[in-house]
């Protein structure tokens, strides 16, 4: 069993037991398990669904941004569980923004990827679909594991202040719980066959 640990203002540090995610905690890093989750949800490869097409279509009118995107990173691919204003359906993983987000607990806010060493010479960034902004909250499961991203992008720089990211964060909470409830009604429908 995996705990995470948390460490408190005088020093002590505490384990928590999975199922209980700390605010602010960082994902835990274990691909063999993440990857596991990730395929435990049977999302990837699936139909599009109401519950995440709705929240990529709010995000992009709420921010006003082009392009959102529910984001799952699988081994070699990221694969976009709901897109609105992109026409590919996923992309390699190694030049993948979601690549950086899945490791750390709060949004991560690119505000000019031709500035930023680590985008700026990115497929995504010189081609279509000439990402300039993104914004990217991690999708944490309850037991620590960042199954994918909700994502923002713009072909323009931008800014991105603090409500604005408690606003994505917040998107991802929309996005586990319909992630928990597709799980439950998948559980509710084997059991009443089986």
């Amino acid at each position: 069993m995996t705990f995470l640990t948390e460490t408190g203002a005088s020093g002590t540090t505490r384990e928590i037991p999975p199922g209980i995610i700390p605010r602010g905690a960082v994902p835990i890093d274990d691909e063999t398990a993440r990857l596991e989750a990730l395929r435990r949800t049977g999302l990837l490869d699936s139909e599009p669904e109401p519950a995440f097409d709705d929240l990529v279509s709010w995000a992009c009118d709420h921010f006003r941004v082009p392009i959102a995107l529910v984001s799952l990173l699988d081994a070699d691919r990221q694969w976009f569980k709901a897109r609105r204003g992109l026409a590919v359906q996923e992309t390699p993983r190694d030049i993948a923004f979601c690549r950086f987000t899945i490791r750390q607990s709060l949004p991560m806010v690119v505000e000019d990827a031709a500035c930023d060493p680590r985008f700026q010479n990115n497929p995504l960034v010189l081609g279509e679909p000439h990402i300039r902004f993104y914004a990217g909250a991690p999708i944490i499961n309850r037991d620590g594991l960042a199954l994918g991203s909700v994502c923002l992008i713009d072909t323009v720089p931008r800014s991105f202040g603090t409500v604005d990211r408690m606003v994505l964060a917040q998107l991802t909470v929309t996005a586990l719980a319909a992630i928990e409830r597709r799980q439950y009604e998948k559980l509710q429908d084997e059991s009443r066959q089986g």
